[in-house]
């Protein structure tokens, strides 16, 4: 499950941006301001930690990669196409969790990028998910562990709406060693989800 490419990592940003994307603050730009609000020990930490730094298509578990693991695409997919797949991302919510704690293992564990799931998660989200990046790469490095990408399986997504636009959700990792339950809650901003809360249990 964990081997093959993401919806997510599939719509990574790769330089092409909407005008309204072209007409606010980068994304790069946001997480620099939430990279030095972080306290000066986690700052080191973050800079120490190799995938944050990696080129995104050379990233371990990027685009790159995942296609060695999956048969070979065209060679050009067309715009049409990328934009109806990003809607169906957009639209569905649960196919959104499943993608979104599949991405979120990966990241503790040191495989995947954190800036690759920018667009569907808010700031505070983000810092969150930077924080538990940093206590995670610093465990590995006590115990001189290298970051592998793990081995798992995702179930499907529990879903259930306390409000109009709010869905909050339960997925299951399956792991050798054991399993465990990430939460999700995920509000409607303008015209697709974004998570507001991740925990993982």
């Amino acid at each position: 499950m964990s081997t093959r490419a993401t919806t997510i990592e599939r719509l990574a940003p790769r330089g092409r941006a909407t005008p309204a994307e072209e007409a606010t603050t980068t994304w790069h730009d946001q997480r620099g301001r939430l990279h030095d609000a972080l306290p000066e020990a986690a700052r080191r930490s973050f800079v120490a930690h190799p995938v944050n730094h990696r080129p995104r298509g050379r990233a371990a578990g990027g685009p790159a990669a995942a296609a060695r693991s999956r048969p070979a695409a065209p060679s050009a997919q067309s715009a049409a196409d990328e934009d109806a797949e990003q809607a169906r991302l957009d639209q569905d919510p649960a196919l959104l969790c499943a993608n979104l704690a599949l991405c979120v293992v990966e990241i503790l564990a040191g495989a995947r990028a954190l800036d690759q799931i920018g667009r569907w998660v808010t700031d505070s989200v983000f810092v969150h998910l930077l924080r538990r990046t940093v206590i995670a790469a610093r465990s590995r490095a006590v115990s001189a562990q290298e970051a592998m990408r793990p081995r798992f399986s995702i179930g499907t997504p529990l879903l259930t709406h306390p409000a109009e636009g709010v869905v909050e959700a339960v997925v299951m990792v399956h792991q050798a060693s054991r399993s465990r339950a990430i939460a999700l809650r995920l509000e409607r901003h303008r015209a697709r989800w974004r998570a507001t809360a991740i925990s993982v249990l």
